[in-house]
């Protein structure tokens, strides 16, 4: 399960991608790298440009990471959902169909007692 440190771990990589894209960005407007590893013609630093770049880079770093927030939330919400089969009520847990009084006992350290409802008492035994 994806605990909040772990979707903040996944977050904090993609933006420090995108900060290095910006950092490289910038280093290649102000020192023209093109010209001085390919032998480029020399240009001049365009100011206008980098900004437009640096505030499309910035607005798709917004939309990733707000997207990969969303799909960790909807994945950590999944992975919440415990599976029982419907005919013998074993829970699969890390692979195995275990028992569910079990899996109770190992991960919630509860005790499980067995017994009948009101209404699966009345469906039984009333004549």
């Amino acid at each position: 399960m994806h605990t909040y440190t772990e979707k903040l771990r996944i977050v904090s990589w993609e933006v420090i991608g995108f900060g290095l894209v910006v950092v490289f960005l910038w280093l290649d407007e102000i020192f023209d790298l093109p010209h001085y590893l390919l032998g480029a013609p020399a240009t001049p630093i365009n100011w206008s440009e980098s900004l437009l770049e640096t505030a499309y880079i910035f607005l798709l770093a917004f939309m990733i990471t707000r997207m990969s927030r969303r799909i960790l939330r909807r994945l950590r919400y999944l992975e919440a959902f415990l599976r029982v089969c419907s005919h013998c009520h074993r829970v699969l847990a890390d692979g195995a169909w275990v028992p569910m009084e079990q899996y109770l006992g190992e991960q919630a350290e509860i005790r499980v007692s067995r017994g009948l409802c009101p209404d699966c008492e009345k469906n039984l035994y009333s004549s």
